[in-house]
């Protein structure tokens, strides 16, 4: 007769041991040296009342322009369980002297109660989506226990909005830091103070502040400055302002990982075939071992990415098969290369969504990816690229190469700005190289969708929408998601 199966325990880990809310009064009161008053628990924390869920924690922030604090009943009225406040109000609150220090004061607690492994993201280029990828492939391994900076809350208030959001139980953190002046990282890492620090790439995006690549690679690098004893630097191998990132790097006293095709990357490209309905096969050498893994978003930029992805989860102590199931599932982010079919002639047309932002390398890469993308027309709605300064009549008008390369055949550019790479299509239109493309210039999104309008879309067309955030082309987007072309 057999012997009765015996239930096993479940194994138990110091986290079983904290609590399941987010915050409660009391901790709130101690982390932001306020005073609760009310007895309360909160689930999450929000700074703007129109996204306030139940049990969230609101804090009214005072802006140049605007006061949270005309919002609080609002916040109430959608479930908030408190509000951080620099006045008593009606209602379970935390009153504060200053509600935004506040905030850094309660990122700040939540970091130092957290055993998670962190990561911080930075570069010119492709930090969101990498930020994304890590957390996805971290988040699987850990069965639901990673967390990371949704959207691109990478600023003096998304990063700590984005800390003092982050559960006790949290196994893992990923965080994105941006810029657009020197000084700005190193103020986000000494909150982030992670043990994993990313920079993706250095591109020209924000010269107009900083002047050169140089001085872009300099600020990028301020993200060592925060890393902890032992901390891990991931950077490109095949910038050119390698040695610069790497010296930085181990000035801080980091250990250096490098990814990309150059021979002397610790995570190297060494093959990359085209994946079946789009995107790559990639295979990869770590130095101790090769792995092959599929990304799902196309383009050569995301192969790089993948590389990125991959030393930053080894270097955290993820799990590298999560990483390559992550990446063969990732999709494109709205307005970072989501990707969607609409009603146009007698068939479907593809609209490539890239409206968020835009810099020199990264127009280059979309407008490659455009270019081997299968289209009966390709059609390219490009927006402004912002804070170039001086360097923006060359930069502008250097896409008119990218764009002939791409076999665009009608570019609608929009913004003062593409008025320089609109003189130079003009010129390649009087060349045997510029033939077949027609272009249109326009001052405003909705001067561009009229001219699509009057354009015409076509089943088989590809449409790619791409330019700063500032331009506005998301409406753009929006508008042929809705079929109103």
């Amino acid at each position: 007769m057999n012997a009765p199966a015996r239930i096993m325990p479940w194994p138990s880990e110091p986290e079983d041991q904290l609590g399941l809310a987010l915050w409660h009064a009391v901790e709130l009161a101690r982390a932001m040296k306020g005073v609760a008053v009310g007895e309360f628990q909160v689930s999450g924390v929000e700074i703007d009342s129109r996204d306030v869920l139940p049990g969230d924690l609101f804090f009214a922030l005072k802006g140049e322009s605007m006061d949270g604090h005309r919002f609080v009943e609002m916040a109430f009225a959608k479930g908030a369980a408190a509000v951080v406040v620099d006045r008593p109000v009606s209602g379970p609150h935390v009153l504060v002297d200053d509600t935004s220090r506040a905030l850094e004061l309660l990122a700040a607690a939540a970091r130092e109660r957290s055993s998670a492994r962190v990561i911080g993201v930075t570069g010119s280029v492709g930090k969101t989506g990498v930020k994304e990828a890590i957390f996805a492939a971290l988040d699987r391994s850990s069965r639901g226990q990673a967390h990371r900076s949704v959207k691109s809350y990478n600023n003096h208030v998304g990063v700590p909005l984005s800390l003092a959001r982050m559960p006790a139980r949290s196994k893992f953190g990923v965080f994105e830091m941006g810029m657009n002046h020197a000084g700005e990282i190193a103020a986000l890492t000494a909150q982030v103070r992670p043990h994993v620090a990313v920079i993706t790439t250095i591109a020209p995006a924000h010269i107009e502040m900083l002047g050169s690549l140089e001085a872009i690679a300099d600020a990028k690098a301020e993200i060592f400055a925060g890393l902890q004893n032992g901390g891990t630097a991931v950077i490109p191998a095949d910038s050119p302002q390698h040695d610069q990132l790497k010296a930085a790097a181990l000035a801080c006293g980091a250990r250096v990982v490098s990814f990309g095709k150059a021979a002397t990357a610790d995570v190297r490209l060494l093959d990359t075939v085209a994946a079946p309905g789009g995107g790559s096969l990639v295979t990869a050498d770590l130095g101790d071992r090769r792995v092959c893994y599929t990304v799902a978003e196309p383009g050569e930029h995301w192969i790089a990415n993948s590389l990125a992805v991959m030393a930053a989860v080894r270097a955290a102590g993820g799990d590298l098969g999560a990483a390559g199931l992550a990446l063969a599932e990732m999709q494109g982010l709205k307005g970072r290369g989501a990707r969607f079919e609409i009603a146009a002639g007698d068939g479907k047309a593809l609209v490539i969504d890239e409206s968020y932002n835009a810099n020199p390398a990264s127009m280059r890469a979309t407008l490659a990816q455009l270019g081997v993308t299968p289209a009966t027309r390709r059609i390219a709605v490009l927006g402004a690229m912002k804070e170039l300064g001086e360097h923006g009549p060359a930069f502008h008008a250097g896409l008119s190469d990218p764009l002939i390369a791409a076999h665009v055949d009608h570019a609608i550019l929009v913004g003062d700005e593409m008025r320089a790479l609109a003189d130079e299509l003009g010129k390649a239109a009087q060349t045997a190289l510029g033939k077949g493309m027609t272009f249109a210039h326009c001052g405003s999104a909705g001067e561009a969708l009229a001219a699509l309008k009057q354009l015409g879309l076509e089943s088989g067309d590809a449409i790619l929408v791409k330019g700063s955030n500032s331009v506005g082309l998301g409406a753009v987007v929006a508008a042929l998601a809705d079929g109103k072309e």
